[in-house]
């Protein structure tokens, strides 16, 4: 349904994306994920037709046409990082203009102000909306087209637990109908609930293509857990090594790194060298460590 065929964009000497290769299936969910700069947002606008790549091209739906014609326009719907109605309009009001633009029926509109859930704000100016509900008024105008590709920036970021419901139903009733969603994210927690394959994109370009659970597999495997001790044994740091190689004592603090199911184990080993625990922490790995081992940047 979208494909990225080695797609460069260049903003005078700077390369936004670099030789992107990509394709998404239909029915398929995919987030794009990498730090700030890195080039999603300008990949998204592609596909959307709202720029053009410097060299390659992407294709939307029909694989004759590319992004700028109005067919593939039509195959989509796009929601921007920054989303923004007139303040004066209300949201039933702001729903009925873009389903007329987008030829839906009431009922669909209806629905999907019911699935926005502005409590009972519908009729009230956006000017007054929280930036929460103006995100989930966004997102109701995005699916108002029931378009075969939904491509949606940073979708998540002003969403309170009642908006992320309603997102993540949107984003489960895409799937069911066969219909492919390209997704920005930062949160690992929209990626762990949605994504059926995950592209990471580092100063432009396509670093890997993992599952869901090849990135959670990743990721795990960067988890530490930080021990305050007195003192360090003689031999404790190369036991725990042998266990979880990269162990380090520095400054009072044991940092023994790897996955959550190692831990006990490595604890076990702490205790039979008869040193006592001052404090013990533990911290899931977050994406940027995993950024920084795809690039080989140092920390």
């Amino acid at each position: 349904m979208i494909r990225f065929d080695s797609v460069v964009k260049t903003f005078g000497a700077h390369r936004a994306v670099d030789g992107l290769d990509l394709a998404i299936g239909a029915g398929e969910i995919v987030a794009l994920l990498g730090p700030n700069g890195s080039g999603k947002t300008t990949s998204l606008k592609m596909a959307a037709g709202l720029t053009r790549p410097t060299w390659g091209r992407v294709l939307v739906g029909d694989p004759g046409r590319d992004a700028a014609t109005a067919v593939a326009r039509r195959a989509l719907s796009f929601l921007p990082q920054r989303v923004g109605f007139p303040e004066a309009l209300s949201g039933v009001e702001v729903m009925e203009f873009y389903r007329t633009l987008r030829h839906a029926t009431v009922a669909r509109s209806r629905e999907l102000l019911a699935m926005a859930a502005l409590n009972g704000a519908a009729a009230r100016p956006v000017g007054t909306y929280s930036g929460g509900m103006v995100q989930r008024l966004g997102l109701a105008v995005a699916a108002v087209a029931d378009a075969p590709v939904l491509i949606l920036d940073e979708p998540t970021a002003s969403l309170d637990p009642a908006g992320l419901e309603a997102f993540y139903a949107l984003v489960d009733a895409q799937r069911r109908a066969g219909r492919s969603t390209l997704f920005t994210s930062h949160q690992l927690g929209d990626v762990e609930r949605l994504a059926d394959r995950v592209a990471i994109l580092v100063s432009g370009k396509l670093v890997a293509l993992l599952t869901q659970a090849e990135l959670t597999e990743r990721l795990a495997n960067h988890g530490v857990m930080r021990l305050r001790l007195p003192d360090c044994p003689d031999g404790l740091v190369a036991r725990l090594d042998a266990l979880a190689p990269g162990t380090r004592w520095n400054a009072g603090q044991l940092s023994i790194p790897g996955r959550a199911g190692i831990r006990a184990a490595a604890l076990d080993i702490v205790r039979a060298a008869a040193v006592d625990i001052l404090s013990l922490s533990a911290e899931e790995a977050h994406l940027d460590t995993l950024y920084r081992e795809l690039t080989g940047a140092t920390p």
